[in-house]
Formats: structure tokens, sequence, C-alpha cells
């Protein structure tokens, strides 16, 4: 593994290779080949355009989730099974998105269709405890390390509830966030997301920028892999901060790694300054190995948030931790309700993802990973193209930039007209990864090396196509 300096070396156990040398692609030739490209994606996509236009009567954007509206319309799938989609047109593409984590066993993976068929048996919904919650609530602890969990029915739901303990446990309104950093839907954590440049101050200090539809309370905002900027903030409002809620790697932004020693240092000003301290493993989850990157990374949250890949694709979320915070909800001082939370459809998807997601398949699947990460770095140096590769468990990417990706400000340097060519030059050629410009992919516990090939030799392509 290659970083470009000591001082920016990322944590342990997390893949980044930069390029040796590199020349840029001129605006010009990335123009030609979106041009091109976006007439082959309307040449081939004629009945998902057709749906999109039905849709749009009646789901605003025409979409379920604002993210999967694109211009001039998003591919509409038909059906799924093992590693690929079948859309509306016919086309069979490769799944490397897998729902952000939620198709972690595959679609329709066997295990998983077996434990939903032998729930539907049994009931669909009990509203009362039942051996099946306690059974998933069970394996979610051991496998994740921590004393007591609540389910709910989505990433926005647990963050939610994990800053609302937080907040009853220390009896302070402020909610800390990592500028970029995106944690479901909530008032609070739509604050700097994504912001402008222009509207969120300086890099060491950024400002939060805040829509105008949102009441979020008290919210502070510090840029990633920054420890003078996060103790300047706890020495300044530490008596007002509740917690410090943080992806342990940032996976809205592409993938941002967490330098050597940072996750350590949060740790330690957190417990100095008694703020709780929140991972969100919404998508890092069972993605980032076995026990999940908090464990991989060896530093413990006082709380932690699950979804997606622990549900073998049904909709599920929790949030738990350490006990001395959970009986803030054992003692109704911080009230947990939801009708479906622990449903035993959804039980169902933990006693499968438990049974499939291994130590050794997950390292079967990381491998896969790696070598793709290794064979696309050779091919960026052979073309000399201006990006590097990063990876964390079994997902990864390409970043168009020279230098590591550390926090917001350098995401927002990188090459946006590049990513979005690549992206839809994949896509055209039977590729499918997340839309946006995030140039993240997941490979799953159902690809083979027959997808890693298709991964790489389509990178190899569109790296002739830049050239050409």
């Amino acid at each position: 593994m290659t970083t470009s300096h000591t001082m920016q070396a990322p944590h342990a156990n997390t893949y980044r290779r930069v390029p040796t040398t590199s020349t840029p692609i001129s605006p010009e030739k990335v123009a030609k080949v979106l041009a091109t490209e976006w007439e082959l994606f309307t040449k081939n996509t004629k009945a998902s355009e057709v749906e999109s236009k039905r849709a749009f009567s009646s789901l605003p954007l025409g979409v379920t989730s604002s993210f999967q509206h694109w211009d001039p319309y998003p591919i509409s799938i038909d059906s799924a099974e093992g590693a690929y989609m079948t859309d509306v047109d016919g086309r069979k593409l490769l799944d490397l998105s897998m729902g952000f984590g939620a198709m972690l066993a595959g679609h329709l993976n066997p295990i998983v269709v077996e434990e939903i068929e032998s729930s539907l048996k049994r009931g669909m919904l009990f509203v009362t405890p039942s051996p099946t919650s306690t059974d998933a609530a069970e394996r979610i602890c051991k496998r994740f390390g921590i004393d007591q969990v609540r389910f709910t029915n989505s990433g926005t739901e647990s963050t939610m509830y994990a800053v609302r303990v937080a907040r009853t446990a220390t009896e302070k309104m402020g909610i800390l966030k990592v500028e970029g950093g995106y944690h479901g839907s909530y008032d609070p954590f739509v604050v700097s997301s994504k912001p402008a440049l222009d509207k969120i101050g300086k890099a060491d200090k950024p400002t939060p920028a805040v829509d105008s539809n949102l009441v979020p309370g008290d919210i502070y905002v510090v840029p990633f892999n920054n420890i003078p900027a996060l103790e300047r903030m706890f020495k300044k409002n530490a008596k007002k901060i509740a917690c410090y809620i943080v992806e342990p790697v940032l996976e809205n932004l592409a993938i941002v790694l967490p330098d050597a020693g940072y996750l350590e240092r949060v740790r330690e000003l957190c417990d100095q300054y008694n703020v709780v301290l929140i991972f969100d493993e919404v998508k890092t989850g069972l993605t980032a190995g076995a026990h999940g990157a908090s464990m991989r990374l060896g530093v413990q949250p006082d709380l932690i948030t699950l979804a997606k890949s622990i549900g073998g694709g049904l909709p599920l979320a929790a949030f738990g931790g350490k006990k001395k915070y959970m009986d803030f909800v054992t003692n109704n001082k911080m009230a947990h309700f939801g009708t479906f939370n622990g449903n035993p459809l959804a039980m169902a998807g933990v006693r499968a993802i438990d049974r499939i997601a291994t130590t050794e398949t997950l390292g079967m699947a990381e491998a896969l990973n790696h070598q793709a990460l290794e064979r696309i770095s050779d091919i960026i140096d052979e073309y000399q193209l201006p990006a590097h590769t990063v990876g964390f468990g079994v997902k990864g990417c390409v970043t168009w930039s020279t230098a590591p990706v550390r926090n917001y400000r350098d995401y927002k340097a990188t090459d946006f007209g590049v990513a979005e060519a690549h992206w839809l030059f994949a896509l055209n050629r039977g590729i499918i990864t997340p839309p946006g410009l995030d140039e993240q992919w997941l490979i799953s516990l159902a690809h083979t090396q027959t997808e890693i090939d298709i991964l790489v030799d389509d990178f190899a392509e569109f790296a002739k196509a830049l050239r050409a």
C-alpha cells in the first residue's frame, strides 16, 4: 500500500494506492466521452424512459428515494438474482451497488429465501416479545461486541435514536458531526451533508450549512481527520455537546479512510470531555468484515448504529452499545417505539446473514475486492491516469485525484467530470454502480472471479477511451 506521505497514512486494515505518475485528462476529452456515452444511454434504454415518464405522475421525480433520480432518467429494474439485475429493456446488468450493502448476500440468496419462507409459516407480525427477536438480538450483540441492541426499520431511525440516548444520558443537546458526513434524513444529520463550498467557511473551522426547511437544533461541524479542530471544538463547546456521531470510515464521499491514530484520539477526547461517541456503521457494518468496522479498526464506540448489511436484504436496522447507555432505554427516560421493530421477517434476515456472512466467506469476497483494486491500480499506472484506488472490506472505489482524500474539501476537489464519464461508461456496458459521483463498488458474496474480470476489463476499456 502506498500513500502520499507518512502524516496522511490511513488506518491499519484499509487499502489505498496512489499513482506513481500521472498526466491530466483534457476537459474536451471528457466532454467528448460524455456526449458519446449519453447518446448511447438514451438509445439503449427506451423502456426505462417510458417507465420514468409513467412514474412521474404518481412519484415525485419518478422514484421512491430522491438519490435514485438522474437526468434524463434512471434505469428501471425488473428483477434480480445473484450478482445481476435485469432492467425493463431486458438488459442483464452486473450489480456492483448491491443496495449499498443491503444485498451483501446477493439477490435471492437461497439461505435468505429459506429463512423467510420458514418465518412466513409462523407469522408476519406479532407486535409482542418473541424468541425470534431475542435470538436475533443475541446474534447481533455477539457479532458486533456490544452489550444490548434495539431494532428499528431504517438507518435514519437508528441514528436518530442513538442521538436521543446520548442526549438523555448526558443531559446535553448539542450534536457534533463531520463536514460532508451523512447519517440519514433526520434534520440534524442533513446539516452540512454535502454543502456548497461558498457557504461553509474555512476548512479548519467549518460553518454548519443549514437548509431553510430544517429544524436541526444545536449542531456543530468539524472536518474529518483533523484532531486539532476537534480539540478546539471540545474545549469551546463540550459542555453543550452530547455526542460525536461519525462513520469510522466515511462512505458517503466514495471511501475516506481515517488517518492512523485518528479514531483512537477521538475516543480519548470523547472520554475526556464526557461526549458520547457514536459510530454510524449503517454503511460499513458487515461490509467492513465479519464484526464491523469498529471491531476491525480496534476502537470501541459508546453506541453503534447498524442497517443494510445485517438484514440479508430485508428492511432492518438497529442501534446499541454499552449497557450504561442502553439503560436509558430500560428506565424509559428515552422511550423507543416502533410497530414493526423486530418483526419476524426481519429477524429471519438476521438468522440468514448470520449463517452466510462468516469470517471465511467475507474474507473471500474481500480478497476478490483487493484483487480488483490492485489490477485497476496497475491500469491507472499504465495509462498515467490522475486517479487512485481506495478500499475497505468488500468495498472499493476509484477517486479521480492523485492525492489522498482525507475530508470533504479534498473530495470536492476531485474531478467529477471524469467520475461521471466512468460511471456512465460502465452503465452502458452492463455494470451498475450507485448513481452519483462517488465511484464506489461492493463485492458481495454472490460475486466471483468472473465478475471481477468484468469490472477490471471495463475499467481498462475506459482508460483506453480516455487516452484514445
